[in-house]
């Protein structure tokens, strides 16, 4: 192995000590975070400490300051809120505060911090990091500490994980919390549609977020809402009659409900703040419409995590673990952040002044530069919102003449819908004429093909399923017919949203193009499926709404497991070949041993996995959850493993079995997943746009190159247009995976949890990137 990488084992935590502490705004995934701190600390050997009460913790000491166990952090993963308090702290803030802080922290040895919370309490840790010095030279004058204590305690690390529904931190796509928040406003929109529906109404709904549109925009992105008011995005002068203008026109168009959002922070071009009773007062002024206002309020600080919070929070918790382990007297305080799918060290107060700096710049009304500085998934957002949100009259139309179609291929995937709504409207507004094909290549050969209006698709976003129907079939077998229906309708490019099938029908499709001229059409390939097999992209359309029924069923069986005790339940997930769904899931639900086929497993490893079963149930956690991938192994079978277990746990824990099944394809989308299809529909639509003007010559469309059949994936921190015949050397055909896969680096992660011994690398781990490089690279990212 090369001497570059670099083990977990070759890390070592003895004789240090970590105080894990959470402050300012409670946000969920916070308990996640706490989770991975304490166990990772444990796993390495540190000693661990709860802060509780946040910062008045510290301060206050005594029983606030306690020693945390393996045990101490079960049952947490689930659970919103943070279970070690947090509360607003007026005496850290003064000298006297911090000195009382510091006193705290050497009488139990901890010169490691980890601070999940938001900007406030991130600037205070590094002031006291930077007073640290000071403040034990006070304490040694005022004999409250030996000298001997100073010096061994000379140096405080800090590491940062940002805990805050707002989104509002400067340096990571997504702080801790965010996605959940999402999930409690998008429940709401979802419900107040239909009574919306039934009243012919207008709502008006309010969200958190501060100074920080991020939830108003991602929300309104995710539920097609007619009109949304951010801070960083004040409207122009006017902006009331246009706002009447388009609900009129939306309720002419046979749309029955409004919905407008406003972000608490929401104002105008001169800085007055934009209230939900101005709102309503003037759609009821200027259009009579019955309307109603809906504040959101701490509901979005509540409920469940989801299990991206849960996977973002413990993959973070690892990682700040790593950090302060690796931390030198020089190292700046950090903060660990997630880019693109990638966790990534920052160095905190270079976010910070980012941070202040979108405050300022929206103070000084340079509102472009402030969603500059708010990073590349916030500008993005904001440009997917513009391109969807404004229909332009036929005669602004730029007019292409150029006919796309839109088909979904294989198993449907929660989100599809939302991928073929934003395609169809930026088409549109692109100037092309575009199709639905229906039921997937089977309906394309049948010519079940039809032009799809931008009325036709509204409301598409909160539907699961696949409204335009799907099937599996492939095309190499109906080739001539498929040719013949691009000839009868004129198509001159492809859009396939869909799973494995959809990737195998574009090299099919590809590969017929020297027979059939009607084929020599820009093709690109948008990934949608459950299992998240596709090469050449990270993740899928589907797998997050996925994701979250798993940790839903997984959290109300562990339930019926601790009220029963020694139980242990084996769970059966989808995905085919693919273990995504049960290693990402078992990371999420908090699961003792996840079985995949990408890892190969023997009779050995399920003897072992029983006998840590068997201890487990000595302690307080008699519960065990173990996943297995649907095709992990042919003969150890769900039925196999359950009556091993049963067999092996006789006297000591009884097994229960659970095949999840198509629930896991079912269900309205996750905000994730419509967001992501809103995004990546809309970039293929334009990659589209733009192949037609370089491939149209004399008259006609003729594309016959490698790169005019692309999938269009997430990859590290970006989205890239890839030609499908490229990544045919990455792909198993056999086993419908691709050859690498970037998840199976969490499994240690998740074995790491669990209480097993096992070898990391975390080579990946450690580098610190400046937040202005961060921000210029990568700039075609979500």
């Amino acid at each position: 192995m090369p001497d570059t990488k670099k083990f977990i084992e070759n890390l070592s935590g003895a004789g240090k000590s970590i105080g894990v502490l959470t402050s300012g705004g409670d946000a969920q995934g916070m308990n996640a975070a706490v989770r991975a701190v304490v166990r990772m600390g444990i796993y390495v050997g540190a000693k661990v400490y709860f802060i509780h009460e946040g910062y008045q913790g510290m301060v206050d000491g005594g029983d606030n300051i306690k020693e945390a166990s393996w045990e101490s952090v079960s049952s947490m993963l689930q659970v919103g809120g943070t279970v070690i308090g947090s509360a607003r702290c007026k005496d850290f803030r003064t000298h006297e505060g911090r000195l009382r802080a510091a006193l705290n922290l050497v009488q139990r040895g901890i010169t490691n911090l980890c601070v999940i919370g938001g900007d406030g309490s991130l600037t205070g840790a590094n002031l006291f990091r930077e007073e640290w010095s000071g403040l034990l030279d006070e304490l040694v004058q005022s004999g409250e500490i030996s000298e001997e204590a100073a010096q061994t305690n000379s140096v405080l690390h800090i590491v940062g994980m940002v805990g805050s529904i707002d989104n509002d931190f400067c340096g990571t796509d997504m702080t801790i919390g965010t996605d959940s928040a999402l999930h409690r406003i998008i429940e709401v929109v979802d419900a107040i549609m239909t009574t919306a529906q039934s009243h012919q109404r207008t709502f008006v709904l309010e969200v958190m977020g501060r100074h920080c549109g991020y939830l108003a925009l991602v929300s309104a992105l995710a539920c097609g809402a007619d009109w949304v008011l951010i801070p960083e995005m004040p409207p122009k002068n006017g902006w009331e009659e246009q706002m009447c203008h388009k609900l009129s026109e939306n309720r002419a168009d046979k749309k029955r409900l409004n919905i407008i959002i406003v972000a608490e922070g929401a104002i105008d071009q001169n800085n007055k703040p934009i209230t939900t009773e101005l709102i309503k007062d003037l759609v009821v002024r200027c259009l009579g419409f019955d309307t109603r206002v809906t504040i959101l309020g701490h509901v979005q600080r509540g409920g469940t995590p989801s299990a991206f919070d849960r996977i973002l929070a413990s993959r973070m918790g690892v990682e700040a673990v790593l950090a302060l382990l690796e931390a030198s007297p020089g190292t700046p305080a950090c903060v660990v952040s997630l880019c693109g799918n990638q966790a990534v060290r920052v160095p905190l107060m270079e976010c910070v002044q980012m941070t202040q700096e979108v405050q300022k710049a929206m103070d000084e009304k340079r509102f472009e530069e402030a969603v500059k500085l708010r990073g590349r998934s916030f500008e993005n957002n904001l440009n997917t919102y513009k391109l969807l949100s404004h229909r332009k009259m036929d005669a602004e139309l730029p007019n292409s003449s150029f006919n796309v179609a839109v088909l979904n291929v294989g198993a449907p995937a929660a989100g599809m819908n939302a991928a073929v709504r934003s395609a169809v409207r930026v088409g549109i507004t692109e100037g092309h004429t575009m199709f639905a094909v229906s039921d997937g290549f089977e309906g394309f050969y049948k010519g079940q093909i039809k032009e799809i209006k931008w009325g036709d698709v509204g409301g598409w976003t909160g539907q699961g399923g696949s409204l335009l129907g799907t099937k599996r079939t492939l095309p190499a077998k109906h080739v001539d017919k498929i040719a013949e229906q691009m000839r009868i309708h004129n198509i001159n490019a492809l859009l396939v949203i869909g799973g494995f099938e959809a990737y195998l029908g574009l090299l099919e499709l590809q590969a017929a193009r020297s027979k059939h001229t009607e084929l020599c059409v820009p093709m690109v390939m948008v990934p949608a499926t459950v299992s998240n097999n596709i090469p050449g992209s990270d993740l899928s359309i589907g797998a997050d709404t996925a994701l979250n029924a798993i940790t839903d069923t997984c959290d109300r069986i562990k339930q019926s497991a601790s009220g029963t005790k020694r139980r242990v339940f084996i769970i059966e997930t989808m995905g085919g070949y693919c273990g995504y769904l049960a290693t990402v899931g078992g990371l999420a639900a908090g699961a003792d041993a996840a079985y995949i086929y990408e890892e190969p497993f023997d009779i050995r490893d399920l003897q072992s996995n029983v006998e840590h079963l068997t201890e487990k149930m000595k302690t307080s956690i008699q519960r065990g959850l173990v996943l297995r991938n649907e095709n992990s192994s042919e003969n150890y079978t769900t039925d196999f493993i359950y009556q091993l277990y049963s067999e092996e746990g006789k006297g000591v824990f009884d097994c229960r079995k659970n095949v999840l099944g198509h629930m896991q394809q079912g269900g309205a989308p996750s905000p994730f997943d419509r967001n992501f299809g809103t995004k990546i529909a809309a970039k293929a639509m334009q990659w589209i746009s733009k192949k037609l003007k370089e491939f149209y010559r004399e008259g006609r469309v003729f594309a016959n190159t490698e790169d005019s059949a692309c999938l269009l994936g997430m990859r590290r921190r970006a989205l890239v247009f890839q030609p499908v015949v490229e990544l045919k050397d990455e792909t198993d055909f056999v086993h419908r995976i691709p050859k690498e896969q970037w998840w199976l680096r969490l499994r240690p992660l998740m074995k790491i949890l669990a209480k097993y011994k096992t070898s990391y690398d975390v080579s990946d781990s450690g580098q610190l990137e400046h937040i202005v490089r961060l921000r210029a690279k990568d700039i075609s990212a979500i």
